[in-house]
């Protein structure tokens, strides 16, 4: 005689990013069909905080069931139909905590148990997080509550320790190439510095690969603050020497020029996680190096085009990469589940899949190897290839 049906919940924080609808279609359509129930948890951690469990309660906006037809008409579009958040469960803002739950008063408040009770109430038997490290350090959290949780990567910097490769990253790469190549025509025009701000809080893999793909000259990283004297210089002798006479750098938003003390940002509020919205550090470049540049440039400044991709390379569809890995992963995931292999994340190692223990996401932070794939006194990587893996960057 069968059993009670298990229940496999999912859920995607933080960012959006394609591929996340393939992930979710694959881990969907795989475990209905060996037997189990899935929902869909929305809004990330938020619509765990926001249920309420009383079965009199409606809480369509917070779970949903998910069925073939509801994943195979999202599977092949990005964002995630599930919706996201920054919700942080641990580090709840008393003005956050819904009003059907008393006695947080501190500004301050971890809800978590109340977190744990919904899950129960849901019937909950897996947990299914997928996002970056701070989705899935709450997703640690549970799993050492008790929780049985397995875990996908998803970020568009790929910066995720434990594994070489994160939902997103393909298709912001192919999307940064993609625009930073339609910008040519009007930085040749007017014979001027491109200057891209692309994303990278801490790690500069989405400026350096597209920088190795021939999309720009020069990349500033956040491993490494720039001197603009020396930007300038190179990118003066990169724009003489260039038919059109013009040149491109990529900025990640978490760089900083060696006069900086800390990285640029938007505004003083900080999200759920402590993260401050970054912006604007392409402009500061640009407008660093007009300046600079009539000391290379015969006494006369070099005009500057300004541009920031940002939601740019994360809307719109996945690539085939981020068709193909989330696919992956979303089985992978179902292996592990299958064999109750719990406070495991999906991942790749040097072009292989497998998994790691969750701890590994916040053991280490995964930035750039300056040593190995940048060179810091020309301002570009390094082209060494030999035995790196497809992303010139490794888990290890």
């Amino acid at each position: 005689m069968a059993g009670p049906q298990r229940t496999i919940a999912i859920l995607t924080g933080g960012g959006d990013v394609p591929g996340l609808n393939p992930a979710i279609r694959a881990l969907t359509i795989r475990a209905l069909r060996d037997g189990y129930r899935v929902v869909g948890i929305r809004r990330g951690w938020a619509g765990l905080v926001d249920y309420v469990p009383d079965d009199r309660a409606d809480n369509t906006d917070h779970v949903l069931p998910l069925t073939e037809p509801i994943v195979n008409r999202a599977g092949r579009t990005g964002g995630t139909f599930l919706h996201t958040s920054r919700a942080r469960p641990s580090h709840l803002p008393r003005e956050r905590v819904p009003e059907h739950l008393a006695g947080y008063t501190a500004p301050i408040n971890d809800i978590t148990k109340d977190v744990l009770r919904n899950l129960e109430h849901i019937g909950v038997d897996v947990l299914v997080p997928i996002g970056g490290d701070d989705t899935l350090s709450y997703g640690k959290r549970l799993h050492d509550e008790g929780v049985n949780v397995v875990a996908m990567p998803k970020t568009m910097d790929n910066d995720v320790y434990g594994t070489d490769y994160c939902i997103g990253f393909s298709t912001c790469v192919t999307r940064t190439i993609e625009h930073t190549h339609r910008l040519r025509t009007s930085a040749g025009s007017h014979e001027r510095f491109l200057v891209i701000e692309v994303f990278g809080r801490y790690a500069g893999f989405t400026a350096l690969l597209p920088t190795m793909a021939g999309a720009a000259d020069r990349c500033v990283i956040p491993e490494h603050p720039v001197n603009i004297e020396r930007l300038a210089e190179m990118l003066t002798d990169d724009r003489n020497r260039h038919p059109s006479r013009y040149a491109v750098v990529l900025v990640s938003e978490g760089a900083r020029m060696e006069t900086q003390t800390e990285m640029t940002f938007e505004g003083e509020e900080a999200d759920m996680f402590g993260h401050r919205k970054l912006g604007g550090v392409g402009e500061r470049v640009g407008a660093a190096l007009r300046e600079a540049s009539a000391k290379y440039n015969k006494g006369r400044r070099i005009d500057v085009v300004n541009q920031k991709l940002g939601y740019l390379v994360r809307s719109g569809d996945p690539d085939a990469l981020d068709s193909i890995v989330p696919m992956a992963f979303g089985n992978l995931a179902m292996d592990l589940i299958k064999r109750k292999e719990f406070g495991r994340l999906v991942s790749i190692h040097r072009g292989f899949y497998d998994s790691v223990p969750m701890e590994s996401v916040t053991s280490a932070k995964k930035v750039v190897d300056v040593k190995k794939y940048y060179d810091t006194d020309r301002l570009r990587p390094i082209y060494d290839f030999d035995g790196a893996p497809l992303f010139i960057v490794t888990s290890d």
